[in-house]
């Protein structure tokens, strides 16, 4: 990598940086026929996060992948982490309703939860961190007033269906106005996948590369790979655009009908540590840019992607990568360009993905429009819900044979109500306003919940202590020292512990813990 030397001369790798920057392990091809509870065919993020969650119900679990762990298009994503839909929010409630159109960014929000609750109970160390996102008006100042009024009724939309949105007249790096999303994530793809993928192979579960599955017959229910067969009890094919399996072949053409293909092209390069902020970021261009960090020691690595095309429709490739660049430079001055590749998207014709089951105990997801790391995770727990028997918010929005579900009255919040999702829903969605989601480990915030300010902090393991901010010396307000981690009062000098206990007065008791209905709007 040499900074500030001509774009063509730079020395910029072929290859996906996930994929590079962590040696995945191997795994073994098929040998042998045998049982399976479930088989999934695909060992990316869709795959991988149902074989791990099927495997967690006490299932026996056999994962089949063609080439490798990752090696799809999962290794070659962008994986932001947000809710938000490509499909604006506004669009979405004109054709859906807004119970539906909520539904749909809850849905993200629960596989960005799920992931969460993942990285935590296996200590996965992938570097999740919240960040806000931005739709923001293009970088070039190539927009007009009514296209940021759109960006304002976007905003208001949100807002109204209880998801922290703002409009903001200057969004940080791109310098445009935008939509600010908080609580929304990001973080290193292989490496969560790399330990994903640990905890699904062993104890009767197993994971197969090289290996084929070209068939999948039924009575009884098996996937054929190569000489090899695999009875089992359901199938998962999560291979981005699902094989037909045993699915009759009219339907199978008619889901072909509802997929469009795009290509997608992605540059990387490193950048001084803190010259970009974090956060996630994509424009309202057609076909829009999308750029996100990648915190490393020395620096954040900057990820660029866009310039998207129906796929084999554009000869000259090299001119997307190219564009590509020149953004890149224009954004972040001084980059030194690294990694470039590039992955395909599946749209659908109406905006969401088709999940679910094409006939019996045949499970598929596809059409992720954008949204691969996100609403690939949704799959896998909405095919999990499906095969242990439990009841799913989402299986009807995006089953593969809707049709007018979507059309009809709905209590969505009431009737979903115990799913455990939804126990923490305004942890995510932010109903008053604020959340702590955004609030990083180690750091303390002053918040906004449920219309009461609180002083919260968010310990190393993810747990969020809520205090009084009023010092208990004279009721001052506190304020975080994020030098030493500690809140103080700027009154009178009291200094208290992150947790509040007192460490110098002349305060001589704690700082208050936070009501319990605070508390649990807050997701304790």
């Amino acid at each position: 990598m040499v900074r500030g030397t001509p774009l063509a001369q730079m020395p910029v790798m072929p290859e996906s940086y996930w994929l590079s920057s962590t040696p995945l392990p191997k795994y073994p091809a098929l040998d042998h026929s045998r049982f399976a509870d479930v088989v999934v065919i695909g060992a990316g993020v869709t795959g991988l996060t149902a074989a791990y969650l099927l495997k967690q119900a006490g299932l026996k679990v056999v994962v089949l992948d063609r080439r490798t762990v990752a090696s799809g298009d999962t290794g070659h994503t962008t994986a932001h982490l947000t809710c938000v839909t490509d499909t604006w929010l506004m669009e979405l409630i004109r054709a859906i309703g807004e119970d539906h159109a909520r539904a749909v960014w809850d849905a993200g929000l629960a596989a960005i939860w799920q992931i969460a609750e993942i990285v935590d109970a296996e200590r996965i160390s992938c570097g999740l961190s919240w960040v806000p996102a931005y739709l923001h008006a293009p970088p070039d100042g190539e927009f007009t007033e009514s296209d940021v009024e759109r960006l304002r009724e976007e905003a208001q939309a949100a807002a109204n269906l209880g998801f922290d949105a703002t409009f903001v007249e200057r969004a940080p790096v791109v310098d445009a106005p935008a939509v600010e999303f908080a609580g929304q994530a990001r973080f290193h793809l292989t490496r969560y996948l790399k330990e994903l993928a640990a905890r699904v192979d062993g104890d009767g579960s197993a994971i197969f590369e090289h290996t084929d599955a070209h068939s999948v017959e039924d009575d009884p229910l098996t996937v054929v790979a190569g000489s090899y067969r695999l009875r089992c009890n359901n199938v998962f094919v999560a291979t981005h655009n699902p094989i037909v399996g045993k699915a009759s072949l009219l339907k199978a053409t008619l889901l072909q009908t509802k997929l469009s293909l795009y290509s997608t092209y992605v540059v990387a390069g490193r950048a001084e540590r803190d010259q970009v902020f974090d956060a996630l970021y994509w424009d309202t261009a057609t076909a829009y840019r999308y750029l996100r960090l990648d915190r490393q020691r020395d620096g954040d690595l900057v990820i660029l992607g866009g310039e998207d095309h129906k796929t084999g429709q554009v000869s000259e490739t090299s001119a997307c990568y190219e564009a590509l660049e020149r953004a890149a430079v224009r954004l972040v001055p001084g980059i030194e360009l690294s990694h470039r590749w590039s992955g395909q998207v599946i749209e659908t014709s109406d905006g969401l993905p088709f999940i679910g089951e094409i006939s019996p105990h045949q499970f598929i997801a596809t059409g992720f429009n954008g949204n691969g790391v996100t609403f690939g995770t949704l799959s896998a727990m909405i095919v999990r819900d499906a095969i242990t028997g439990r009841a799913n918010p989402w299986r009807g929005l995006f089953d593969v044979n809707r049709s007018g579900v979507l059309r009809g009255f709905w209590d969505y919040l009431k009737e979903n109500k115990d799913y455990p999702y939804y126990l923490i829903r305004d942890r995510f969605a932010g109903a008053q306003g604020k959340t702590t989601r955004a609030l990083a480990r180690g750091k303390g915030k002053i918040l906004e919940l449920d219309g009461t300010r609180v002083a919260a902090y968010r310990h190393e393991n993810g747990r969020v202590t809520l205090l009084s901010l009023a010092c208990t010396h004279m009721g001052c307000q506190v304020v975080w020292n994020d030098a030493e981690a500690t809140w103080d009062c700027p009154c009178h000098g009291s200094r208290f512990t992150a947790t509040g206990d007192v460490i110098g007065g002349p305060a001589e008791s704690p700082l208050d813990e936070i009501t319990a209905k605070v508390a649990a709007k807050a997701g304790q």
